[in-house]
């Protein structure tokens, strides 16, 4: 079938938007008739380059024997809910008329990782940047190119940025029908990774004293979990006075502009002892920021860094001395440490008893044809969450 589909066809270049050619769902596969896509900073992070490696690291990869994604062209879009159209054989979990939100990352169900309750690690999310399904191995999506037809890398193996999604039933999680698919939009990624960040990856505990630097639609998130897990200082940072603004209302109880001017503020809410936990949410974390962290942390403090770094920053300064003594952690956090397919249902029974916020999240919609316009404002920090109207 054909559908309207935004693509990205390099670095740099703006978002196309154009019809492109989607195979029907094979064995485990499901046709899902898309109403929401949120726009989140790993999309763009294509567009800039910074989760794109250099010709020297795709070289250093190789050698080590790690396999290199065709990255583009590329269809976008890894957030978002809709409707089931069609099942491929063998799929035992939707059917038609469905209503499901996406994870943009699939979970087998069966390795080390899914068995020990970590699905955001799941082996089959290995393969997230590949053209070929996680199915079967062949391609489903393509693009007409200069030189023909070309096949297309969806984000994430979902590629929520069009009007019709082919997508592995590991992929989808069904949610009840009357939750409204704009909200269920944003627990695929965004609510789910930052109120994650924010309260399980972090292990904050009542009286707490949490600091989220970066309150975007991760960030956002990230304090709402701090206060559903009871922290008694919240201090969101960003220097936007937008988002400053407004954090209060999603269980902020002080701001700063930079994480610099948050140490002085902690020092005093604490008297000395610092921050219990600290949750790097920036759209893009630059390296210098991972040692303030470190010094917003008190003895045994956790830092959760979410964000991303650019791909291409391997040297990130640390004291050493401090991390030991004061037995400090700095972890990497992915999807907040939350398993999807138990997080969403249970985010939106949140939702719907008035405990969490989603529609407040959202500062802006966008047609798909809008979608430049949908990623100039997410740079520009102009959005909470911004999302795209598909129906």
């Amino acid at each position: 079938m054909k559908t309207k589909a935004a693509i990205l066809r390099g670095v740099g270049i703006d978002w196309e938007v154009t019809e492109i050619d989607l195979d029907p769902p094979r064995e485990g596969e499901v046709l899902v008739k898309m109403a929401f896509a949120g726009i989140c900073h790993s999309d763009d992070h294509f567009y800039t380059g910074d989760s794109v490696p250099s010709t020297e690291m795709e070289e250093m990869m190789r050698a080590a024997g790690v396999p290199v994604p065709e990255w583009f062209p590329m269809l976008g879009g890894h957030e978002g809910s809709g409707i089931v159209e069609e099942v491929g054989p063998g799929v035992k979990t939707l059917k038609p008329g469905d209503h499901v939100a996406v994870s943009f990352f699939p979970a087998c169900g069966n390795c080390r990782w899914c068995a020990t309750g970590q699905t955001y690690l799941c082996d089959v999310g290995a393969d997230i940047y590949s053209k070929d399904m996680t199915t079967d191995g062949t391609r489903r999506r393509h693009v007409a190119g200069s030189d023909g037809p070309e096949d297309l890398m969806a984000m994430m193996q979902v590629g929520t940025f069009s009007e019709y999604v082919v997508a592995s039933e590991r992929s989808l999680v069904k949610i009840n029908d009357w939750i409204p698919l704009e909200a269920a939009s944003l627990v695929s990624c965004g609510v789910t990774t930052g109120f994650g960040s924010g309260s399980v990856a972090a292990g904050t505990q009542i009286g707490d004293t949490v600091v989220v630097v970066g309150v975007g639609g991760i960030g956002m998130n990230a304090v709402q979990g701090a206060k559903a897990a009871g922290a008694k200082h919240i201090v969101a940072v960003d220097p936007n006075e937008f988002k400053r603004q407004i954090a209060p209302t999603f269980g902020a109880t002080h701001t700063a502009t930079d994480a610099g001017s948050a140490i002085e503020l902690v020092k005093e809410l604490t008297w000395g002892v610092m921050a219990d936990r600290v949750v790097l949410t920036p759209g893009v974390v630059p390296t210098d920021l991972i040692i303030v962290a470190m010094m917003l942390l008190r003895k045994g403090g956790t830092c959760v860094l979410t964000g991303m770094a650019k791909v291409s920053e391997m040297m990130v300064p640390l004291v050493l001395p401090d991390m030991v003594s004061s037995c400090k952690t700095l972890k990497g956090v992915l999807y907040g440490e939350m398993n999807p397919r138990e997080a969403m249902p249970r985010l939106l029974s949140m939702y719907e008893a008035g405990t969490i916020k989603l529609d407040e999240l959202i500062t802006r919609r966008y047609k798909l044809d809008d979608i430049n316009d949908a990623m100039r404002d997410l740079r520009a920090g102009e959005n909470i969450r911004g999302v795209i109207t598909l129906d």
